[in-house]
C-alpha cells in the first residue's frame, strides 16, 4: 500500500499588525474612475476631477446593463464535446466587462521606509503607474501581485499620485469575471530590512495529540551581511505564549531564517474545530527593533494514503465540498467580507467542509474565513495553459507567465490550514495533447518545490486520454470531473489507487419550478429557460447527485466531491447557452444568485449534516388547473423512512433502500438509485389542501412532521433578515429575504409582482436579486421582481451607528417593514 503524508501548519497572508516599523493600509476610498482610455492619464497632473468617485474593492461592469451584444461568442465548447461553433449569448453574463478602465488616487508614504503596493487581484491586464511612471503590470486578473514603489515617491513621501490601467478583451473568459480594482488594494511601509511579502512559511514535520514540531522559516530582505536576531513567540488560540525562541545568526546565500519549536497538546484545526494559532515575530539587527511580523497559523496534518483515502489529523474524512466562481450574485466580483461569510454559513449548515476556487485564485478574505470558520479548500489558478479554451484566454501569458503566478499563489497561501491541496488545472486541452503530460509535470513540480507539505490534483475531464497517455498516472492525485461511470475503471489502472471528485453533478434546477412529468433526463429544456427543481436534471456531460453519493459511500478509495456548483453565478447559463437569450446566469448551483437555497440544499443536507435533523419537501402544493393531475412528492431527510398524508388520506410509507435493494432494482426502476437518497411518492393526484410528512425513526417511532399547504391569495409581504445587528463599518451587509404570502404566511409560489424598497437612517440599500438566471432587472436598482414569490434585498452599514428601516412595498400587497441595529 503506497503511503503519502503531509503535514503543515498555515499562515493567512502577510502581518496586520501596526507597528512603528510596519504599517499597512487599505486603499479603499477617493479613488476617481473613468471606463475608456484616458490618454496620458498616469501623468500626476491630469485632470480627474470630473470621473466618477468610487470606494475599492469596485466592479464597473456589474451595473449593466444586461445586454445580448456584450461578448458575443461563437465558439464550440470541446469540453462539452461540441463539434460546431454555435453563438453563445449569455455566456459571460450578459454584462458589459469588456473594455479599459482606470483609477487614480493619492496616498502618502514616509519618505524614509519601504514602500510596497499589493494587490489583491484587479481584472486585469493591470499597469500600475506611480507619480507618471510604470511600477509593474500584471497580466492575471484573478492573482495578487505586489510592487515595490519606494524609488518611485515623492522626496517628502506626500501625495503620490497612484493610476492603475485596466483592460478585459473580449472573449477571454468563459464566465463572468468581473472588471475593475474588485479586491482591496494595500500599501505596506517597512524598515529597509524587513520581512517581505508572503515572507514566512511554517510547517510541521510532527503533529499528534502529544505535541506537534514547528518550523519556521522567515525570509528577510536587504539584511547586508549583517547578525540578525529573531524573537518568535507561539501564542495559542486562548492568549497563552506557549512557545517561545530567540536566536541570532547570518543570513546565509539569502537563505530564510530558520526556528523550530515544539507546541505541546496542540489543539488541532479542522472543519469541526478551527483552532488558530499566532507567531509573532520580531526581527533586530544591530540592536534595533527592524520589523515586526504576526503569521496566524493552524496545526493539523493530512494524509493520503492509497486503497484508503484521505485522512485529516490521521482520522479518516471524504471531502463534502462544492465549487464556486468568485462572483457574489448582485453585488458582483467586489470582494465583500460579510458577502462572504453569509455564503460559507449556509454551507456550514448543508453540512458541506471544503469549497475549490473554481478556477481562479481566491480573495485573500476568503481564505482567511475558511480558515475561521472551517472549510478545507481546494486552491485552484487555471481552466487554460499553453492551448486555447478562450480566444483571448490565459493561453497568451502561459509561456510567460505561469510559473510567476503558481509562485504568487503558493506562497500567499501555502501555510495556511484551510488549504489543504492545489489544484493545477481545469479541463485543459492540454490533457489530450502527446506531452501533455509534461506541462502537468511541470506545474506540479512548482507546487512541489514551493510547498512540499500538501498534494496535487487536476481536474480532468478526457479519461481516455489520461489514462493511455501517462497525465493521469503522474498527478498526485487523480481528480476526475464528471464521468462517474469510470472512476472504478481509473481506480484499477492508475498507480495512486485513489480517485477525487473534482467537479461533480452539475445538475440543473430553478428554485420553486417543477416540471411535469417528472423523470430523469440530460440537457432538458423548456420555453420558460428554467429547470425542474426535482433534481432529476442535468447537463449532456453531467449526473444527479445520487452517483455521487453512491460512489462515496460504496468504495474507500474514493475521496470525495466538490459539486458544480455551491451557488449559482453569473454567465455559463447550461443548457441555455447556445443564443437562449435572456438566459445568463447558471442554473448549476445548489443555493440560487440571491442567496436562497433550492430543494437540492436539503438533498446535500440530509447527508451531509451529521449534527441536525432534516425534514424537506417538495414541490409547493399550489397548482390551480392541476387537480386531479399526477403531481409526485419528494421527502429529503436523513430519517429512514417517511409517511405521507394529502388532506388526512394516508399514501403509505416508503423507506430508503439499502445498496443491494436498489441494485435489485435496476433495470425495473428508472429511480432505483435515487430511491437510497430521496423518499418519492410517484403518484399522487394534486387536490388543494394540505401536505403532511411523518418521518420515523429507525425503531420506526413517529419524530418529526412538516405541513405544506395550498396558498391563498397573496395578502403582504413577509420579511426576515439574516442578522438584526450590524457593524458601523460602512462595509456590513444584511440579507433580507422578501416572501409573497397568503394571510396566513403561505408562500405564494407564483407571484412575480415587482416589490419597491426603501432603506432610511443609518445604512443603504446595496442589491437585490432573485435567482431568475433570465431576470434582466438591474441589481442595484431599489426594485426586483418576485421569483417564485421571493427575492433577496442586500441593506449596507454606514459608519455611523445607529437604525436602519427598511421597507418592502407592492402592489395589492401590504408592506413589510423590518428595523436593524448598527453598532460599532
Amino acid at each position: 500500500m503506497r503511503k503519502i503524508t503531509f503535514m503543515l501548519l498555515g499562515c493567512l497572508f502577510f502581518s496586520l499588525t501596526l507597528k512603528a516599523q510596519r504599517k499597512e493600509i487599505l486603499l479603499e476610498e477617493n479613488w476617481k474612475f473613468a471606463k475608456g482610455e484616458q490618454a496620458e492619464a498616469m501623468r500626476t497632473d491630469f485632470d480627474d476631477r470630473k470621473w466618477e468617485t468610487v470606494t475599492v474593492p469596485h466592479d464597473w461592469a456589474i451595473f449593466g446593463p444586461f445586454d445580448r451584444s456584450n461578448d458575443l461568442q461563437e465558439v464550440a465548447v470541446t469540453q462539452n464535446f461540441e463539434k460546431v461553433a454555435t453563438v453563445k449569448t449569455g455566456r459571460t453574463g450578459g454584462l458589459p466587462y469588456v473594455g479599459i478602465g482606470w483609477y487614480r488616487t493619492a496616498f502618502d508614504a514616509p519618505a524614509d521606509k519601504q514602500a510596497t503596493l499589493v494587490f489583491d487581484g484587479a481584472m486585469s491586464e493591470a499597469r500600475v503607474y506611480v507619480n507618471g511612471q510604470e511600477a509593474c503590470f500584471w497580466p492575471f486578473g484573478y492573482n495578487s501581485f505586489h510592487c515595490d514603489v519606494t524609488s518611485l515617491l515623492n522626496a517628502d513621501g506626500k501625495n503620490n499620485i497612484l493610476a492603475v490601467r485596466l483592460e478585459n478583451k473580449p472573449q477571454s473568459s468563459r464566465w463572468y469575471p468581473g472588471a475593475g480594482l474588485y479586491r482591496n488594494v494595500r500599501l505596506v511601509t517597512t524598515e529597509k530590512l524587513h520581512v517581505p511579502v508572503w515572507g514566512t512559511q511554517l510547517t510541521t514535520p510532527h503533529v499528534s495529540d502529544e505535541y506537534a514540531s514547528v518550523r519556521l522559516l522567515t525570509s528577510i530582505a536587504n539584511d547586508e551581511g549583517r547578525d540578525i536576531r529573531i524573537v518568535t513567540e507561539i501564542i495559542s488560540p486562548d492568549g497563552a505564549v506557549v512557545a517561545t525562541k530567540d536566536n541570532t545568526r547570518k543570513i546565509n546565500h539569502g537563505k530564510p531564517f530558520e526556528q523550530n519549536f515544539l507546541v505541546n497538546a496542540p489543539r488541532l484545526w479542522s472543519p469541526e474545530t478551527p483552532y488558530l494559532y499566532k507567531a509573532v515575530s520580531k526581527i533586530y539587527a544591530d540592536g534595533k527593533l527592524a520589523d515586526e511580523y504576526t503569521t496566524r497559523f493552524g496545526i493539523r496534518s493530512i494524509e493520503i494514503v492509497a486503497d484508503k483515502g484521505f485522512f485529516l489529523n490521521g482520522k479518516h474524512r471524504k471531502f463534502q465540498g462544492v465549487c464556486n466562481h468568485h462572483d457574489l450574485g448582485p453585488l458582483g466580483a467586489a470582494v465583500n467580507v460579510a458577502a462572504l461569510r453569509r455564503q460559507l454559513t449556509l454551507l456550514k449548515d448543508m453540512g458541506c467542509d471544503a469549497v475549490r476556487t473554481s478556477h481562479n485564485m481566491p480573495a485573500p478574505e476568503l481564505v482567511q474565513l475558511c480558515d475561521e470558520m472551517g472549510f478545507m479548500m481546494m486552491l485552484e489558478p487555471f481552466d487554460e495553459w499553453d492551448i486555447a479554451k478562450c480566444k483571448n484566454g490565459y493561453h497568451r501569458y502561459f509561456g510567460e507567465w505561469a510559473e510567476r503566478d503558481m509562485v504568487n499563489m503558493l506562497r500567499q497561501y501555502r501555510n495556511n490550514p484551510s488549504v489543504v491541496m492545489w489544484s493545477v488545472g481545469n479541463e485543459v486541452p492540454t490533457q489530450c495533447s502527446p506531452e501533455g503530460y509534461k506541462v502537468a509535470s511541470f506545474l506540479q513540480d512548482i507546487c512541489h518545490r514551493e510547498d512540499p507539505t500538501r498534494p496535487v490534483t487536476c481536474g480532468m475531464d478526457q479519461v481516455t486520454c489520461v489514462l493511455k497517455n501517462g497525465f493521469a498516472a503522474m498527478i498526485d492525485v487523480p481528480g476526475f470531473n464528471y464521468r462517474t461511470h469510470r472512476y472504478l475503471e481509473a481506480y484499477e489502472k492508475l498507480p495512486q489507487n485513489i480517485v477525487l471528485g473534482s467537479e461533480t453533478s452539475s445538475t440543473v434546477s430553478s428554485r420553486g419550478v417543477y416540471k411535469f412529468p417528472v423523470e430523469k433526463r440530460g440537457d432538458a429544456k423548456y420555453e420558460d429557460h428554467q429547470s425542474s427543481g426535482y433534481d432529476l436534471e442535468h447537463c449532456s456531460w453531467s449526473n444527479v447527485p445520487d452517483e455521487d453519493f453512491a460512489l462515496a459511500d460504496d468504495y474507500p478509495w474514493t475521496i470525495g466531491q466538490f459539486v458544480w456548483t455551491g451557488f449559482d453565478y453569473l454567465g455559463e447559463p447550461s443548457p441555455y447557452d447556445t443564443d437562449a437569450w435572456p438566459s445568463h446566469s447558471s442554473l448549476f448551483g445548489i443555493i440560487d444568485l440571491a442567496s436562497l437555497p433550492k430543494d437540492r440544499y436539503y438533498l446535500y443536507r440530509s447527508l451531509w449534516n451529521k449534527s441536525v435533523n432534516t425534514l424537506h419537501v417538495l414541490p409547493h402544493w399550489t397548482w390551480p388547473g392541476r387537480e386531479g393531475e399526477n403531481t409526485p412528492v419528494f421527502v429529503y431527510t436523513n430519517y429512514p423512512s417517511a409517511e405521507l398524508f394529502v388532506n388526512g388520506k394516508s399514501f403509505g410509507k416508503q423507506h430508503k433502500l439499502t445498496a443491494e435493494e436498489s441494485k435489485a432494482l435496476q433495470g425495473k426502476d428508472a429511480l432505483a438509485l435515487q430511491r437510497r437518497y430521496r423518499l418519492m411518492w410517484m403518484d399522487v393526484p394534486y387536490e388543494p389542501g394540505e401536505v403532511k410528512v411523518v418521518a420515523y425513526d429507525a425503531a420506526g417511532k413517529p419524530v418529526e412532521e412538516k405541513v405544506i399547504r395550498t396558498a391563498g391569495k397573496p395578502h403582504h409581504l413577509e420579511v426576515v433578515a439574516d442578522r438584526n445587528r450590524l457593524k458601523a463599518d460602512g462595509k456590513d451587509l444584511a440579507y433580507i429575504t422578501v416572501r409573497v404570502v397568503d394571510k396566513d404566511g403561505n408562500l405564494c409560489p407564483a407571484d412575480s409582482r415587482m416589490v419597491n424598497f426603501s432603506v432610511k437612517g443609518a445604512g443603504r440599500y446595496r442589491a437585490a436579486a432573485n435567482g431568475d438566471a433570465t431576470s434582466l432587472d438591474l441589481f442595484h436598482l431599489p426594485k426586483m421582481p418576485a421569483f417564485s414569490g421571493q427575492l433577496t434585498a442586500i441593506v449596507q452599514a454606514s459608519v455611523q451607528p445607529g437604525e436602519i428601516i427598511f421597507e418592502a412595498k407592492a402592489k395589492g400587497l401590504k408592506s413589510g417593514k423590518l428595523i436593524l441595529q448598527t453598532e460599532e
